[in-house]
């Protein structure tokens, strides 16, 4: 079995296996035709449920060959311009390359001795993203697994900077169409069941500076602490930006902390037409940005920055084995320090690969053309009858609903967009999401491949409205 440890006597070994399973997954990519096969999952369980894991096949080609039928075959696959679902993004090659090399070499980047250069790499990456958001000279950060791990980080710190020895009096605000792990976050850290604060929106979806400054003072005037204002640069459902300026102005009218949830939106910061739409940023406390997402990496590749290096303290613990405090006055570098996670994959990598082989101005361009791409979809549907669109897009997101001809019932309409929904699905043609706006379901495209086209977008504009057709007219059957 040692002939299966990556080691000096085995790199022949290891290309062959790598290179065999490489080939199978560009081939499998090569010839894909749609972004999912529509499966059913009573139909994939069994075949791998029938598989024997105290069973080894020990035939890397034979392993293969099982994994393209219950994994390969009926995988979801976003590099698809019809996979138009969530926040799901076709990944670049350099950061594949990237994410070869840290498998093997497998640092763990919680210390120095265990990472070495990816530690650099790592500070190297945060400071890069610090100065593109503009938080200044004394910011720093850390890679975590994604915006959720980030926003949690993010209020760690905030909570620890408000200085409140009651709890159950801090309160967080955010807006109504922000991410749920803020609310998941609130929960962890102790807060009570009423700390999290909905601000409404506005028509754009985009937080009401006027609630957020009315709830500021209402919270004041209770005698409770307004801990952190979350402003979401790229709201998950609609893409909506948060007028940043006016809510760093409540922040230090308060002195509120004040963090943006960037996850979606950070795409903007290396963006040669848009960065403007995250004016307001560099006033942040502290800010969340998924890599994963609009920089086009592979899960997972996120970082929380904050703009005073110094709150990271609040998440350092030390241990003799790891990092002893003796360490920091010897000024060696432990990412742990930092960190939620202690075992940490170098996950930075990836976009240092990306950013010498392609540069920023490479991964801009590639967000600008989905933000265009969402620019044209939007006139599409706004242009179309069958169809009612909810807001202009911000970022690449698009939000609405099939009006199938003759149909006034909003419930009987809410019915024909989830089955359209789930029959495309099962087509496997194309894949979309959904929400709700106003308690009534919606469809939703999350627009992330550049490759994907204005054509791609009538073409699964039409199957939609097909198959909500096909809905309606089943259902007239069926009463008559």
């Amino acid at each position: 079995m040692r002939s299966h440890l990556l080691n000096d006597t085995t790199t022949e070994h290891y290309r062959r296996s790598v290179t065999e399973g490489v080939e199978r997954v560009a081939a499998k990519v090569a010839t894909t035709d749609r972004p999912f096969t529509g499966v059913a999952v009573d139909a994939l369980s069994p075949r791998i449920e029938q598989i024997d894991l105290d069973r080894p096949l020990y035939d890397t080609t034979a392993v293969l060959d099982e994994l393209e039928d219950v994994y390969l075959r009926d995988a979801i696959y976003f590099h698809h311009p019809r996979y138009l679902a969530h926040l799901n993004c076709p990944v670049v090659i350099p950061a594949l390359l990237g994410e070869a090399v840290l498998s093997a070499v497998n640092s763990s980047l919680d210390t120095w001795d265990q990472s070495a250069g990816g530690t650099l790499i790592e500070r190297k990456l945060i400071d890069w993203t610090a100065r593109r958001i503009g938080l200044g000279p004394g910011a720093d950060g850390v890679f975590t697994s994604g915006g959720t791990q980030s926003n949690l980080q993010a209020l760690l710190l905030a909570r620890e900077e408000a200085k409140s020895e009651d709890l159950a009096k801090l309160r967080v605000f955010a807006s109504e169409a922000g991410h749920f792990s803020v609310q998941k976050s609130a929960k962890l850290l102790g807060l009570g069941p009423d700390a999290v604060v909905p601000i409404p929106v506005d028509h754009d979806k985009r937080l009401q500076t006027v609630a957020l400054a009315h709830e500021l003072e209402r919270c004041v005037e209770a005698g409770l602490v307004p801990m952190a204002v979350v402003a979401t640069a790229g709201t998950t459902d609609f893409g909506s930006i948060d007028p940043l300026p006016e809510i760093a102005e409540l922040c230090a009218q308060y002195g509120v902390w004040m963090h943006v949830d960037a996850a979606y939106g950070c795409g903007l910061l290396a963006s040669l037409k848009y960065r403007d739409r995250v004016d307001g940023i560099e006033r942040a406390d502290s800010v969340t940005v998924d890599y994963h997402k609009s920089f086009f990496q592979p899960v997972s590749s996120s970082a929380v920055l904050v703009r005073d290096a110094a709150t990271l303290r609040h998440a350092t613990y030390h241990a003799e084995y790891l990092n002893p405090r003796r360490m920091v006055t010897e000024r060696i570098p432990n990412q742990v320090d930092k960190s939620l996670q202690t075992t940490r994959r170098f996950d930075a990598l990836k976009l240092w690969m990306t950013l010498r082989v392609m540069g920023a101005d490479g991964i801009g361009r590639l967000f600008d053309e989905v933000c265009d791409l969402a620019a044209e979809g939007w006139k599409l549907l706004a242009a179309d009858p069958r169809f009612d669109v909810v807001v202009e897009p911000s970022l690449s997101t698009l939000v609405f609903r099939c009006i199938p001809a003759a149909v006034t019932d909003p419930a009987e309409i809410d019915r024909a967009n989830l089955y359209a929904r789930k029959a495309l699905f099962a087509s496997g043609d194309a894949v979309v999401a959904g929400t709700k706006v106003a308690g009534r379901h919606y469809l939703k495209f999350t627009l992330l491949n550049p490759e994907t086209t204005t054509a791609d977008i009538t073409a699964v504009l039409d199957l939609i409205a097909g198959h909500a057709e096909q809905y309606l007219g089943e259902s007239l059957d069926r009463a008559s």
